[in-house]
């Protein structure tokens, strides 16, 4: 199997999502609305850095044959500029959604259950179609990652149902989370020729075939949910083009200070 440019950026695309969600839901450390939760969200945090991790090993290898540039984890996750990274947007959006008054508000449980729940949905199909990948390496991952997917989709789910079939206030809350979130997931689903070139070679699935089946999880989890869907919206975010929200920057400024003020430094 040849290395193309198109196949290191495909990995580092999902390394950057792993990354990103892993930053943001481990903001929850020490502040989840129950130590359970708490606990809960720094393994799921560790499952996705733990992903990223093999990925960026995995992308460094790749690098390497194509460019004969040497680079580590570290270098991708903590030496790159906001643009570099191609993580979807949905994965970079601070816990707090359309209820927030102000840039400063309080953490909303229900944006983050409702963000996992759409994440971790899309990732159970992918890295499903993953095991079979051309890439041997790449299909290993996948067959690990596929393990903590399926966990993830769970516990999203059945506090998703939770909070929609609950109080009135966890269902608003819940269903604010939904029509806020759902926008960006056309993003998942929007061609590139990035996929194009690895669904041609075999590496992976063009992610637009995985739409329907990914749409009639979410729909099944959400009716049971008393959760009603949106109008769809046209636009589509740009983040796997490394095109942030405003919210990147700050978040990449806390996740790579302490790389950036020790550089070369091993712990």
């Amino acid at each position: 199997m040849n290395t193309t440019p198109e196949h290191l950026s495909y990995v580092l695309r999902l390394a950057d999502t792993a990354l990103i969600l892993g930053q943001r839901n481990a903001e929850w450390c020490g502040h989840g609305p129950v130590l359970e939760e708490d606990i809960a969200l720094a393994n799921m945090s560790l499952d996705l850095i733990g992903q990223a991790r093999l990925l960026y090993t995995h992308a460094a290898s790749l690098e390497q044959t194509l460019t004969g540039r040497s680079r580590t984890e570290d270098d991708y996750a903590c030496f790159r500029s906001e643009r570099e990274f191609a993580n979807y947007t949905l994965v970079e959006l601070p816990h707090y959604g359309p209820l927030a008054g102000t840039a400063r508000a309080d953490r909303d449980y229900a944006v983050t259950i409702v963000r996992n729940f759409l994440h971790s949905t899309l990732m159970e199909h992918l890295w499903s179609a993953l095991t079979a990948s051309a890439d041997t390496q790449l299909a290993a991952i996948a067959a690990k990652s596929l393990k903590e997917a399926c966990y993830h989709v769970h516990h999203a789910r059945e506090w998703l149902i939770r909070f929609g079939d609950g109080t009135d206030e966890s269902h608003r809350r819940a269903q604010a989370a939904l029509d806020y979130l759902m926008p960006y997931t056309r993003e998942f689903f929007s061609a590139d020729a990035i996929e194009a070139s690895i669904a041609s070679a075999g590496i992976g699935p063009k992610t637009s075939d995985l739409e329907t089946a990914w749409f009639d999880d979410v729909r099944a989890a959400l009716d049971e949910a008393t959760l009603t869907l949106a109008e769809p919206v046209q636009h589509v975010s740009t983040g796997k083009h490394g095109e942030h929200s405003e919210h990147m920057g700050f978040l990449l400024a806390e996740l790579q200070s302490v790389a950036r003020q020790h550089p070369g430094a091993t712990w």
